[in-house]
């Protein structure tokens, strides 16, 4: 497939969920611990520790462990392949429109010519 990377695929599959986009936009503003992250959520801790990773593993997000605080920091560096890849499809679909557009002109063209 030429659209796939799995870079693209990892940030698109961890944004994918409500939690994981909130919190994405939380550590946008700062770092922030796991504790205060998961704060605004009615869910079991592991369960929450299970979307961090996902975010980790997209390369959205890191942590740092020191004594038993756990402090997580937001990634931006992997929105940039997000970033080109929809810059790359606007522009293909732009070309398309315009070529389909140019179509429907010619054609009206025509039919005015009748």
């Amino acid at each position: 497939m030429p659209n796939y990377s799995p870079a693209i695929e990892n940030v698109l599959h961890a944004l994918g969920d409500p939690t994981r986009r909130a919190v994405f936009a939380q550590l946008c503003k700062g770092p922030a611990t796991v504790s205060d992250l998961a704060a605004p959520f009615k869910m079991a801790l592991p369960s929450f520790v299970q979307h961090l990773r996902v975010l980790e593993n997209s390369g959205l997000m890191t942590s740092t462990k020191k004594g038993r605080v756990r402090t997580c920091r937001a990634k931006l560096q992997p929105l940039s392949h997000l970033e080109k890849w929809i810059a790359d499809q606007r522009n293909i679909w732009e070309r398309r429109l315009d070529q389909f557009d140019a179509y429907v002109t010619a054609l009206h063209a025509e039919e005015k010519s009748k």
